[in-house]
């Protein structure tokens, strides 16, 4: 089924997994799928930003791809097409449609510094893949350098009937998504989605803001289904007592350059993973790093039963 207006829920991020020589463990991949149709995720997200897309051949995209989708069941399953020129992103696109991918995800290149060339470049982006094939607008200005602004998604969102989902990573950004709910509520724009990443650093208030759910790939992604579920039955303070206790491991994952590193450690000692290599090139977690986490982890899983034992 295609992607909608109306996704909510979790859509982890999940991380692509490669054996120590740097070649797919489909293994893992089939294990990851089990763990997320089993703890409740309600869609996933392959080949993002830290699911090292940029390290694998068009063919091997293919192959992850179609390998998650084959696992997913009823799952809808985004795929990530960001890519230098519109001719790769369009390959991609077809390819992975084909397989049954539910949408696309498409993040905007760093070169785009004013509304005009956001707006754009996304009609440009939709002529390229097609106006049948739903898309995920990312912005992520901490990572992109692209400022947009309540207004421009709202242009984007109005221009192009395809975009059915924002994942929404700005930092602060608690004001735009009640402005683009705000739209929404005046019949300026009409409503999308949105699932907010940036490794789920403000869900708990995200959540109250409007926001849909998470996209991201936080190694506890059962935690941010158990956060989505306790917001949407109005148990606020449990909820927020559950993220807090999760949120000292949640900063230290969002760490720039190393968090992927501490993801699939994370999931590795969840048994998830069968390792937590990266495909080169890439930056290993030194001997202290791996301590800070196993620390975090063993604080955690006096609050959290699903961190304990998990020390290394």
């Amino acid at each position: 089924m295609p992607l909608t207006t109306d996704a909510k829920g979790v859509f982890p991020i999940a991380p692509t997994p490669f054996f120590d020589d740097g070649s797919i463990d489909v293994s893992s991949i089939d294990r990851m799928m089990d763990f997320y149709l089993g703890c409740g995720s309600t869609g996933v997200t392959v080949l993002g930003q830290l699911g090292e897309a940029s390290k694998l051949e068009h063919a091997e995209s293919i192959d992850v791809a179609a390998r998650v989708i084959a696992r997913a069941g009823n799952l809808p399953v985004v795929v990530g097409v960001s890519a230098p020129g519109f001719a790769a992103m369009r390959a991609l696109t077809q390819d992975v449609m084909a397989k049954g991918a539910a949408g696309v995800m498409i993040a905007p290149p760093n070169t785009l510094r004013t509304d005009d060339q956001i707006v754009t470049y996304y009609r440009q982006a939709v002529e390229a893949i097609g106006p049948d094939v739903p898309f995920v607008l990312q912005d992520y200005p901490l990572t992109f350098s692209v400022q947009m602004t309540p207004s421009v998604i709202r242009r984007i969102v109005q221009d192009l009937p395809s975009c059915v989902m924002l994942k929404h990573e700005d930092w602060p950004g608690l004001e735009k998504i009640s402005a683009l709910r705000a739209f929404e509520q005046d019949g300026s724009m009409r409503h999308i989605s949105i699932l907010c990443g940036n490794n789920g650093l403000f869900l708990d208030y995200e959540m109250e803001r409007g926001a849909d759910g998470a996209n991201t790939g936080y190694c506890f992604p059962d935690m941010l289904c158990d956060v989505v579920r306790l917001t949407e039955e109005g148990k606020r303070e449990e909820a927020h007592d559950l993220f807090d206790a999760h949120l000292p491991l949640l900063r230290y994952e969002q760490q720039p350059g190393v968090g992927l590193a501490v993801r699939k450690y994370v999931l590795m000692r969840r048994g998830i993973l069968s390792s937590a290599a990266q495909r080169k090139p890439a930056a290993a977690m030194s001997a202290q790093a791996r301590q800070e986490v196993d620390h975090l982890l063993g604080r955690l899983g006096r609050r959290d039963r699903r961190a304990a034992g998990l020390v290394g």
